[in-house]
């Protein structure tokens, strides 16, 4: 079997590959074109962030069976494309954790300290002390929004120097965060208390500019901000504003919208603003540890069947993949539905099978629904086989219920997720053994295609409130694929769930809440595989 490699990884990931048996190409710089070209020689490829495995690459690739990125991100990779092929996507979660996490308190000192400039300054043959006044980092207040692995230890590092860490992250407990001797708290305290912000979430249609004019303005004058993580999580016209301004002090990025910045781009022309060329898992030792741990999964999969680290599939027997897939999806796509509309934090995931279903490898099942209740708005990325530990580092405690009687159903699974206060319930089965369908939600039964952009609505059964809402899209000319409805009795309170052809922005859900009789609003997104 052949391997191609076509960005750099270390050599020691390459001896591996060729001690196992497998045949190596390394082909770094390869056009588009040139990868397509030859794509279709190899069962395995190996990449880090330069290659851009798109749909095009993906339907020339005959014989591939995996791709490994020997790193944590994914953006690189059509997923979607690779799953109809059934080509496995793996990653490396957690190689370059220490060493980014270490990159953001490189930042941080530098932030304080000036480093880069004073540097600079001397240099250039000045000696000028009274310009590069710094502040103490000891007794600060770090805000860390995303507090996944990297979070974490940028956490404990923070702590390590005697600053007060506040940190918001939707799936940490109070208990983690207790135990994590941190302030767990929500963003409008970050933004105002915050005398340092470093943000370690993914870019997400939720972190798209989370850092922007207006939560810019809540923020503390003088405020220094750190972003190791995507670029794009902080607006940069807007960030250079502020600095013009003097509302931030100064910035240190490692990331940004547009690799690399155009020449004499401006935020990146201040002297307030730190800059590294995307050096965030740039060590030697990380490097070493992504390639080794990507070389022994695609090993492992490619000689012994066994998926480790896929974002697309769960760690289970390759020949088991096609009989317990659509439940896969069905327990994915539940996981992410109960997530979007439950806006508290979660304490404990209880997932009950019953009738055939519980019989199937719920360990896998049970990754599925995790993911996809994490993937949404985690700042980090989840995949089946990190799921279970996320939800435990977090503090979420989960639960499996199996039993032999479905009701009216062949298999019926239903997801309940609670936090010291509340709690919701979706429940699901497959239509024809193959077609996802949520067939209640909390106490309302009802039957809904769990698939793409939804509005997930509360209200009162009254006359006139479906008609509202479709004159409401109409005129923003949004249209409704579906409309799905679940009532206890008439005239009290009923459940709607309208599937869209398009994007909700914030004003239409603004414009929705405030109908006759609307008594919640939650736009809800669900990707098909």
């Amino acid at each position: 079997m052949r391997v191609l490699v076509s960005d750099s990884i270390s050599p020691k990931g390459i001896e591996i590959l060729q001690k196992a048996g497998l045949e190596v190409d390394v082909k770094t710089g390869l056009k588009p074109e040139e990868l397509k070209a030859i794509i279709n020689q190899y069962d395995a490829l190996i990449i880090r962030s330069a290659t851009k495995v798109t749909a095009e690459i993906i339907e020339a690739a005959d014989k591939l069976k995996v791709i490994g990125r020997a790193g944590t991100g994914v953006d690189n990779v059509d997923k979607v494309a690779a799953t109809k092929r059934g080509i496995v996507v793996m990653n490396t979660p957690g190689g370059n954790t220490v060493t980014t996490a270490e990159h953001a308190i490189a930042m941080l000192f530098s932030l304080a300290r000036k480093i880069p400039q004073a540097n600079a300054s001397i240099k250039a043959g000045k000696w000028e002390k009274k310009k590069f006044m710094g502040v103490e980092l000891y007794h600060k207040t770090i805000g860390i929004i995303g507090l996944g692995r990297i979070g974490s230890e940028v956490a404990k590092r923070a702590q390590c120097m005697g600053m007060n860490v506040l940190a918001y992250d939707p799936f940490l407990s109070e208990d983690r965060a207790e135990e994590l001797g941190i302030t767990k708290t929500d963003l409008d305290r970050i933004f105002a208390d915050s005398d340092f912000i470093t943000v370690h979430t993914p870019l997400t249609a939720e972190t798209k500019y989370l850092i922007n004019e207006k939560t810019i303005a809540k923020m503390k004058q003088g405020v220094y901000l750190i972003n190791c993580a995507r670029g794009g999580i902080i607006n940069e016209k807007d960030l250079y504003e502020a600095i013009q301004s003097g509302k931030v002090a100064g910035a240190a990025l490692d990331v940004f919208e547009k690799e690399p910045p155009e020449e004499g781009y401006p935020l990146t022309a201040d002297e307030r603003v730190i800059c590294t060329p995307h050096l965030g898992a740039s060590t030697l030792e990380a490097q070493e540890n992504v390639a080794v741990a990507i070389a022994e999964q695609v090993i492992d999969y490619l000689i012994n069947g066994t998926i480790r680290n896929a974002v697309n599939f769960p760690s289970i027997p390759f020949d088991q993949v096609p009989l317990i897939r659509p439940h896969l999806i069905l327990l994915e796509r539940i996981g992410s539905f109960i997530s979007q509309i439950f806006n508290k934090s979660i304490n404990q995931i209880q997932i009950e099978y019953l009738g055939e279903i519980s019989n199937l490898n719920t360990q896998a099942l049970t990754a599925a629904a995790l993911k996809g209740i994490l993937d949404p708005i985690l700042g980090e990325p989840v995949n089946f086989v990190s799921a279970p530990f996320i939800a435990k580092e977090r503090g979420i405690e989960v639960k499996e219920i199996k039993g032999n009687d479905a009701g009216d159903y062949q298999s019926l699974v239903t997801i309940k997720i609670s936090s010291k206060d509340a709690y919701s319930t979706v429940a699901g089965t497959l239509l024809s053994r193959k077609d996802p369908r949520i067939v209640q939600i909390d106490e309302f039964s009802l039957e809904v295609i769990p698939e793409g952009n939804m509005i997930f609505m509360k209200n009162w059964d009254r006359p006139g409130v479906i008609g509202n809402i479709g004159t409401l899209l109409g005129q923003n000319n949004i249209n409704i694929g579906h409309m799905h409805f679940g009532r206890k009795e008439p005239g009290g309170i009923a459940v709607s769930v309208i599937s869209i052809d398009a994007f909700l922005t914030d004003e239409i859900i603004k414009k929705i809440k405030k109908l006759p009789n609307v008594l919640e609003v939650k736009p809800v997104y669900i990707p098909v595989h």
